[in-house]
């Protein structure tokens, strides 16, 4: 299901106060980690650290700490169990719980011996849209097919200037580094589907807010 941009599957539990989502698996196993709000909100992460193998925890508390540039925060079950699988590619590729934050950007499985009312403050999206999307007004939280690597707020610039200015950017860009660019030029648009096409780049995302266009480039070649 996606709220405001933001994805929420249909196949998860999610505790709404704390940002995190779990699915129940099979083997007495629950996998947890991160929604898309949590996500957005955090930035692009750079460092993540996992509770080891074989730590009990009880409901809310710490599984994890993460990081960017701008933000600290504390990653908490909404169960209580033994931790018994932790993602370690998230050591070393933290930015994956930024792009795929319900697939491999998944934390740790936890033991199911909680107590049953642990699962009684947990929701399906579709008993709580109205509370998430509030929850993202609230948040002031944008979400995006692709986490940005980079940014360009380019208001007040004619779309010719962006795309000079983009250029440039995309010559400094690793391959498949993701750029979100803003522009409140009104011929954006089809200025920026031209240069896609001149270029080859992809534009992944376009959607209009108010008077701003914002675009989420992907360097492809």
């Amino acid at each position: 299901m996606r709220i405001d941009y933001c994805d929420f599957p249909d196949d998860a539990l999610y505790d709404l106060e704390n940002n995190v989502w779990i699915r129940l698996g099979s083997n007495d196993v629950v996998r947890l980690g991160i929604t898309s709000v949590h996500a957005a909100l955090a930035g692009r992460l750079n460092k993540i650290n996992l509770k080891p193998i074989g730590a009990p925890l009880k409901a809310f508390q710490s599984l994890a700490t993460i990081e960017s540039a701008r933000y600290f925060g504390v990653v908490r079950t909404p169960i209580s169990g033994t931790v018994v699988a932790v993602n370690a590619r998230l050591e070393q590729e933290p930015k994956l719980a930024n792009d795929f934050p319900y697939t491999l950007g998944w934390f740790a499985e936890l033991s199911r011996n909680y107590d049953s009312n642990d699962l009684g403050s947990l929701v399906r999206p579709k008993e709580a849209e109205d509370r998430i999307r509030g929850l993202i007004r609230e948040l002031h939280v944008r979400c995006f097919s692709a986490y940005p690597d980079h940014e360009m707020w380019e208001i007040g610039v004619e779309c010719a200037a962006v795309l000079v200015r983009l250029n440039e950017l995309i010559d400094r860009c690793q391959l498949n580094d993701i750029i979100h660019v803003v522009s409140d030029d009104r011929t954006a648009e089809i200025e920026m589907e031209r240069w896609s096409d001149e270029t080859g780049q992809s534009i992944l995302e376009s959607r209009k807010e108010g008077n701003l266009t914002h675009f989420i480039v992907k360097k492809v070649r």
